[in-house]
């Protein structure tokens, strides 16, 4: 029978850096933290202000699935990986199945390096 879609709650935070070595680096920090159970790179172009100035520039997005008592954690650690003097950091509040958040919190550490069992999805 399937599972019932009741859905829960999980986050995702957003960043963006001006290369994709940048991209390539932090996905993989997080990842490697255990403070993201998927860092997904999308190419973007941005437009924007800046120091008085229109700008248009090509971006990678970072999107990170994660757990809210991780977010902090996550927060903290783009914070201080991040090339940028003013990066964007985005947290939303998702809605997902109950099998990809088990999923999330089997990858996902609390903190301690430790992640928990969860089951797979």
């Amino acid at each position: 029978m399937a599972e019932q879609m009741d859905a829960q709650a999980l986050n995702m935070v957003t960043t963006t850096v001006a290369s994709a070595a940048d991209a390539r680096r932090l996905a993989q920090a997080i990842v490697q933290a255990r403070l993201a159970a998927c860092v997904q790179v999308e190419v973007i172009t941005s437009h924007y202000h800046w120091q008085g100035a229109l700008q248009e520039e090509q971006e990678w997005r970072l999107v990170c699935k994660t757990l809210p008592r991780a977010t902090g954690a996550l927060l903290a650690l783009l914070e201080s990986l991040h090339p940028y003097t003013l990066p964007q950091l985005v947290v939303q509040t998702l809605q997902a199945t109950p099998a990809y958040v088990r999923w999330v919190d089997g990858e996902v550490t609390t903190g301690d390096g430790v992640a928990h069992a969860a089951g797979g999805a």
